[in-house]
């Protein structure tokens, strides 16, 4: 069986961290991905797809990513069931993130610090 999951997009939002009641961090977003053809009407059409880490890496990601910054997910598709407010059961299609490489630099803080700053860390080691 194989579950695998690729996408680069950029974030709509900045990255929401939160812990678990036994102390594991999780951060979510959601990550714009451009479809690979144009709207009948000629405009780029996106979907909108929510992203999950987990432990280190959510850290990782709530402390250096922002709305707008462009990355790659690698994971798997997950999809859980809910109870709604009402009592109604939903179903919702996440990516739970293996992998986030971040594609760009971070956008310009107002700091002093040049671009040739300390480079933003490498995450291919980090432990899952």
């Amino acid at each position: 069986m194989l579950n695998k999951v690729i996408l680069i997009g950029r974030l709509v939002a900045d990255p929401q961290l939160r812990y678990t009641q036994s102390g594991i961090a999780v951060t979510n977003f959601t990550l714009a991905v451009d479809r690979p053809f144009v709207s009948q009407g000629g405009e780029r059409e996106a979907d909108f797809i929510d992203i999950v880490t987990w432990r280190k890496l959510a850290e990782v990601c709530a402390n250096h990513l922002g709305k707008g910054r462009l990355v790659a997910v690698e994971g798997r598709l997950q999809i859980r069931s809910y109870d709604d407010q009402n009592g109604i059961r939903r179903k919702a299609a996440e990516i739970v993130a293996d992998n986030v490489r971040f594609l760009d630099r971070a956008h310009d803080t107002g700091s002093d610090e040049s671009a040739d700053g300390p480079p933003e860390p490498e995450f291919d080691d980090i432990p899952f």
